[in-house]
């Protein structure tokens, strides 16, 4: 069955992680992670798609 892992499973992930990536890349990493996560999210609640419709109404006003 699957078990969530252990404190020291997680150090030997997150250690192999940091040896794959490097010091430097991590920081992308989790910045994009994030921002998929935030995109995701405002996806399924619809957030996103009406500030677009007001914005695209809006310009089409302006342009009139």
């Amino acid at each position: 069955m699957f078990h969530m892992p252990n404190l020291t499973e997680l150090i030997v992930i997150l250690f192999i992680v940091f040896l794959l990536f490097g010091a430097n890349k991590l920081p992308e990493a989790g910045r994009g992670l994030g921002e998929g996560i935030r995109n995701f999210k405002k996806a399924l609640s619809g957030e996103g798609t009406k500030e677009k419709e007001v914005k695209a109404e809006e310009i089409k006003e302006e342009g009139r």
